[in-house]
């Protein structure tokens, strides 16, 4: 029997393999970034090789250092950053173009039409998804009218699109597989959730040949297996999850109403609903959160599209700090945030807002305030942007929220993790665990192999590092929180 479960965590900025034995612990981890591409302003891309070459080496990199051979790795699970969009040709296997990243808005004005012939309200009632530029489905679009030759290829049927899943283990097994799992295909603006199929009605909208499109499998089964040229043996591939729905796997937040916050480079919420697709009403994303088995599970989700990134961009834009830990120091080193307050619109607002064309702000700003303020401001904006979110869940859900369990790199931060439990006035739960993301694609590849037997076996596994108890008198949580929501209407585009 084969000893561990190998994660491929393709994120935003980097890709990292986590190798995980049979207790959900880590036993090696590596780590590259690669570049971020800005054409224009509001325009992101990726270039496809940098996020294959990365990821493959840290495969390898982490196997070498754990002195592990391919052959006592039981299986692969992949997540993934989410939306973003590759079109490759299926002979050579080159790429058209760079991917365009989740966070690029270049197609809001095709998501502008699309509106003003209400078209977004069939989207709405087939995906669970807004009209947003966020989403796949217009960036596929796109290329195909962008790329010089790329349409008539696809009519022909020589173009592969895919998610980040979809390109990994196309790479991974060779050229041989065309798959994705409903997490990721609920995300593409093209895949009716309900009926679990690509949706004629909108590929016709957007003008996009079925002949792309992956096949879309469940989140835990074997798709594919590795060449086995890659890493000395031929290895399983048998769980694919996008990152957020993973990070609530990973949690194991199995029951309806359970819920987790990823504080990564955006910030991601989401509430298990169970075999309900909940609608919204308030502005959040209904999603497929996994289909493990025959079942189908979906979740609300909120989408924050500015967390960490904040945080880098005090670091690499305005040189305030030399490294992210830095922040809590300086957060604590004041008694308050001086009335300064960070609205972090850099592409725009996501939910509860969907405000293509908001734009950052600082605001609050007096001859007292100092760089230490504005770095508590970053913070406390990734907690406020979270409340945002679940004040709109629970009115959705009709559940009111008995505690957040957190993970993702900003949670290290001591002070996020209570001001936001100050803001909530809930528990805020971080675990000993908080890779989540990759744990729950490495518990997705080992369920399908029969490394874990079921998710009782894993949730016995999630233990708790720290518990965040709420401290704040509630008139001074609402006094902080009326102060965020008037810096917001202050950058609203509306």
């Amino acid at each position: 029997m084969a000893d561990y479960i190998l994660a491929l965590d393709q994120g935003t900025t980097s890709s990292r393999a986590i190798l995980f034995d049979r207790q959900g612990r880590i036993v090696g981890m590596a780590q590259q970034e690669f570049p971020q591409i800005y054409p224009r302003a509001g325009w992101v891309e990726h270039d496809p090789e940098a996020i294959w070459n990365t990821q493959r080496d840290c495969a390898l990199q982490v196997l070498n250092q754990a002195g592990v051979a391919a052959t006592n790795v039981a299986a692969i699970g992949i997540t993934n950053q989410r939306e973003t969009t590759v079109v490759w040709n299926r002979e050579t296997g080159a790429p058209i173009h760079n991917a365009i990243v989740w966070q690029c808005r270049r197609t809001a004005s095709i998501c502008d039409d699309l509106r003003k012939q209400k078209f977004d309200r069939i989207i709405r009632r087939d995906t669970g998804l807004v009209t947003d530029a966020y989403f796949s489905g217009t960036k596929l679009a796109w290329l195909l009218d962008n790329v010089r030759g790329a349409r008539k290829q696809a009519k022909a049927g020589n173009l592969a699109f895919g998610t980040i899943d979809t390109w990994l283990i196309n790479r991974l097994s060779g050229g041989k597989a065309h798959v994705t799992d409903v997490s990721n295909a609920s995300r593409t603006m093209l895949y009716n959730i309900r009926k679990e199929r690509w949706e004629k009605a909108i590929l016709d909208k957007l003008d996009i040949p079925d002949s792309v499109l992956p096949e879309v499998r469940s989140s835990s089964e074997v798709y594919a297996e590795t060449d086995p040229g890659l890493f000395g043996a031929a290895i399983p591939i048998a769980g694919i999850a996008g990152d957020q729905q993973a990070a609530l796997f990973g949690q194991a937040c199995y029951k309806p109403g359970m819920m987790k916050n990823t504080y990564g480079t955006g910030c991601f919420l989401l509430m298990n609903t169970g075999e309900q697709a909940t609608v919204s009403k308030t502005g959040l994303l209904t999603t497929v959160a996994w289909r493990a088995g025959e079942q189908t599970e979906y979740a609300l989700e909120g989408s924050v599209f500015i967390a960490g990134a904040a945080v880098q961009w005090l670091r690499d834009g305005l040189g305030i700090i030399a490294t992210a830990p830095e922040t809590e120091g300086m957060a604590t080193s004041v008694s308050d945030n001086h009335g300064v307050y960070f609205v972090p619109a850099f592409v725009g607002l996501g939910a509860p807002y969907w405000d293509q064309e908001a734009r950052g702000a600082i605001v609050g700003l007096t001859r007292g305030a100092t760089r230490a303020h504005i770095a508590r401001a970053a913070l406390e904006a990734m907690a406020y942007q979270t409340r945002d979110v679940v004040e709109c869940m629970q009115k959705d859900s009709g559940i009111k929220a008995k505690e957040l369990r957190v993970d993702g790199g900003a949670t290290r931060n001591d002070f996020l993790c209570q001001f936001q439990a100050d803001l909530l006035g809930i528990p805020v739960v971080r675990p000993v665990i908080t890779e989540t993301t990759a744990l729950g694609a490495a518990y997705l590849a080992g369920l399908a192999v029969g490394f874990w037997k079921n998710r009782n076996e894993i949730s016995r596994q999630w233990q708790v590092e720290k518990r965040f108890e709420p401290k704040m008198k509630k008139s001074e949580r609402e006094r902080l929180y009326q102060g965020w929501l008037e810096a917001v209407s202050r950058v609203k585009s509306n």
